[in-house]
């Protein structure tokens, strides 16, 4: 093989690998991005788990002042 073979032999290989890191670059540019995009929509998943929570422990608050102030509420029998 001549210089001049080798020469765009090696030249044609780099360039092949150019394309080739450039194409992963893209992909990793891509993925980068969605899993930004994941991230968000967890984040927003937390605050709405979040205030879901609140809501509930307030109507448990509420039902257990219904029950002990009901009319209906059992006495409790008196320790002896």
């Amino acid at each position: 093989m001549t210089d001049t073979e080798l020469h765009y032999f090696l030249r044609s290989s780099f360039a092949s690998l150019h394309e080739r890191l450039d194409h992963i670059d893209r992909r990793l540019d891509e993925l980068i991005q969605r899993i930004g995009r994941l991230e968000q929509e967890i984040a927003g998943l937390h605050v709405d788990f979040a205030g879901l929570s609140v809501r509930l422990d307030r109507h448990d608050e509420r039902l257990n002042r219904i029950e002990r102030d009901s009319i209906w509420a059992r006495p409790t029998d008196p320790v002896e």
